[in-house]
């Protein structure tokens, strides 16, 4: 038994760079693979909780998975951190929408807009504040 001993076993996370993680989680979420982006983001959401590159994609795949809470949860602390970040506003208000809490999206929206005017912003907005087109 004096040999030299085997090669320890690696555990991912603590070798994978926060950056690569991110990439790794950015990617997962924009393959429609919510769970699987939230799974690579967890040491860093324990670790850098308050980073926000991590609460934007927790946001997204959370909201993905409609998991609304956590979605709101996270889109608000985005907001908190940086009350001028458009596109928390944006997304906290789609949180607001889904939950059938117009007024409150409404306001998100107009606060993304007066931030920066993106046409997916200034469309939602339109949307929701104007109401359905009548058909004819």
């Amino acid at each position: 038994m004096g040999g030299t001993p085997g090669p320890l076993p690696m555990v991912m996370t603590e070798l994978q760079h926060p950056a690569d993680l991110l990439r790794k989680a950015d990617a997962l979420v924009s393959q429609r693979k919510p769970a699987e982006a939230l799974s690579a983001l967890a040491p860093l959401l324990s670790d850098e909780p308050d980073s926000r590159s991590v609460l934007e994609l927790a946001g997204r795949a959370y909201f993905a998975r409609s998991q609304l809470d956590r979605a709101e949860r996270s889109f608000a602390r985005l907001v908190e951190l940086d009350p001028t970040d458009a596109y928390a506003r944006f997304a906290l208000g789609r949180v607001c929408e889904r939950r059938s809490r117009t007024v409150e999206a409404v306001g998100h929206y107009r606060v993304a807009v007066a931030l920066d005017p993106r046409p997916e912003f200034v469309e939602r907005l339109h949307v929701l504040a104007e109401g359905p087109s009548p058909h004819v």
